[in-house]
């Protein structure tokens, strides 16, 4: 896939998480998704590698886990490059931009991977929430309110057995369907 076919994925994603949460369903709907309490936006920069995730359609050509660098730049937005190995051995890179929503050291952040010039458009943001984070800022959780999106991001590509039993504990609490997650290490 191209990096213009992978901007597009990662577009259509973006609109998809905006426009679901946006939608309400007539169903129960769990307990609202709790945030950590806090995200010192500096100290989370920096390179993070995907050690499990919800499968997705804009990840659906990556062959390996991907991983996220971040940025802080100028005015308080934060540069995002994702990146994931294809089958044929290059690397697809997207660059986007977050920006925090509400105070500061608010958990939630939005994120866009369209074009600048689409950013006044609200449903081409989707919502990034920290729900999880070592008090070390080596292991962090990401989603969004519907739970329909989840990653598990670590500052190195695996994380050990009795951390990884604890965070699985603390998002079964959350609400989350841990049958859907798919780990970086899983064998084929």
């Amino acid at each position: 896939m191209t990096a213009r076919g992978f901007v597009g994925t990662w577009l259509c994603a973006a609109l998809a998480a905006g426009v679901a949460s946006a939608a309400d369903g007539p169903a129960a709907a769990p307990a609202p998704l709790a945030t950590v309490a806090t995200v010192d936006l500096p100290r989370y920069m920096g390179t993070w590698y995907e050690v499990a995730k919800f499968p997705n359609r804009f990840q659906g050509q990556c062959a390996g886990p991907a991983s996220a660098e971040y940025s802080l730049q100028p005015g308080g937005t934060v540069r995002v490059v994702n990146r994931c190995p294809l089958a044929d051995g290059k690397v697809d890179q997207v660059v986007g931009e977050g920006r925090r929503i509400g105070p500061e050291g608010s958990p939630k952040l939005e994120v866009r991977f369209a074009p600048a010039w689409l950013s006044w458009l609200p449903f081409v943001w989707g919502n990034y929430w920290v729900v999880d984070l070592d008090a070390a800022y080596q292991l962090a959780v990401v989603s969004e309110p519907k739970r329909e999106f989840l990653w598990v991001l670590s500052r190195q590509p695996t994380v050990a057995p009795a951390v990884w039993d604890a965070l699985m504990a603390r998002l079964r609490l959350q609400g989350f369907d841990l049958s859907r997650l798919q780990r970086a290490d899983a064998k084929p």
